[in-house]
């Protein structure tokens, strides 16, 4: 700044004068003079705006910088801090990434050994089922072949129910419809065995209680003569005579009577005969009593077809007691042929659908 005094201020009475002339006129070299000392003083009045603008620019600079340089420090510590934490997050990732790994590869063997395991338990089961559909379906044909050749269905029954008791303890629903078909097999059998059993066992005591009292043919003639002399039996109070003519009488019809014989070998057996004949028939009945407890179709067909045979051979047929008799043994044949044997086809379809896997 410059040190030049400023010219005193005038006086009233000095302003009058001195208005006066400038009213008048100005000297250049005042006007001069004017213009540099205004244009010095606004010069002046720049340059100390000027300073102080750029005094109080160089502070902000100064406090940017400061500022500047504290963040920079900041953003270094926190970037230094965020390549730590990087490093650490990458090697906790490849820490996961290798452990899960591990636990992927344990993981996809326990799967595989949980399914080798299940195939080879589902192979043990289909194995064991496999051994116990073709058990029990070799023990049904050989009880169902048994039943047919001798007629006894108590093997086939056995084979039945321990082929149901073996599937209940095996505990497979897949053999729960095979264990159906043998329980209505068995159910089936067990009726028609027992069904008409007792009464025709019952049928055959009755023909064998009634055999000793069956007339036969060769004693038609006794009969006969028993019965003229019934008729012509001579009174107590007969004279004499009259019970001697009677008694002649009788004696000549005994010698001769005339009969027409159809079956000669029937009347000419011997009455010593006779008792081996009824002994024979009951012999007869018997192997029909048999073959019927042992379900032997064939064979109870054929001794009650010899039963009847000998019965109409050598046996009164007009008698009530052969009639009688006759009437049984048709009733025992409408029975036997009534009777089938044996049949277990529901258990042998399910087997079949059991060994299929179906």
């Amino acid at each position: 700044m410059s040190n030049t005094a400023l010219p005193a201020e005038p006086t009233p009475e000095a302003v009058a004068p001195a208005v006066a002339p400038v009213t008048r006129s100005v000297s250049p070299a005042e006007a001069a003079l004017l213009l540099s000392r205004i244009g010095f003083g606004l010069l002046a009045l720049v340059a100390v705006v000027a300073l102080v603008m750029a005094f109080n620019l160089g502070q902000k600079v100064d406090s940017m910088q400061e500022q500047l340089a504290r963040q920079s420090a900041d953003a270094l510590a926190q970037a230094t801090e965020a390549r730590a934490l990087a490093r650490q997050a990458q090697e906790t990732v490849r820490d996961t990434a290798a452990r899960l790994a591990l636990a992927e590869t344990r993981i996809a063997e326990v799967a595989l050994q949980r399914s080798q395991l299940e195939e080879l338990m589902q192979s043990l089961s289909r194995s064991r089922d496999e051994n116990l559909v073709v058990d029990i379906d070799s023990a049904v044909r050989l009880a169902l072949q048994q039943a047919e050749v001798t007629g006894n269905v108590e093997p086939l029954l056995a084979a039945l129910k321990a082929g149901d008791q073996r599937i209940a303890r095996a505990a497979q629903p897949r053999l729960a419809p095979l264990q159906r078909a043998m329980q209505r097999d068995a159910d089936r059998i067990r009726t028609i065995a027992s069904g008409d059993n007792g009464e025709a066992l019952q049928k055959l005591d009755e023909l064998m209680r009634g055999v000793d009292d069956l007339p036969t043919l060769n004693a038609v003639a006794v009969r006969g003569l028993r019965a003229n002399t019934a008729s012509t039996a001579i009174p107590a109070d007969a004279p004499w005579w009259e019970r001697a003519l009677l008694t002649v009488r009788q004696e000549a019809e005994s010698l001769l009577r005339v009969s027409r014989i159809d079956r000669p070998e029937a009347v000419l057996v011997a009455p010593e005969q006779t008792f081996f004949l009824r002994e024979n028939l009951k012999l007869k009945l018997l192997s029909v009593r048999l073959a019927m407890l042992s379900r032997q179709v064939d064979t109870t067909r054929t001794e009650l077809a010899s039963v009847a045979a000998t019965l109409n051979k050598y046996f009164d047929p007009t008698s009530r007691r052969t009639q009688a008799a006759a009437t049984l043994l048709q009733q025992l044949q409408a029975q036997v042929k009534s009777t089938s044997p044996p049949r277990v086809d529901d258990t042998l379809a399910a087997l079949a659908t059991a060994a299929a896997g179906r």
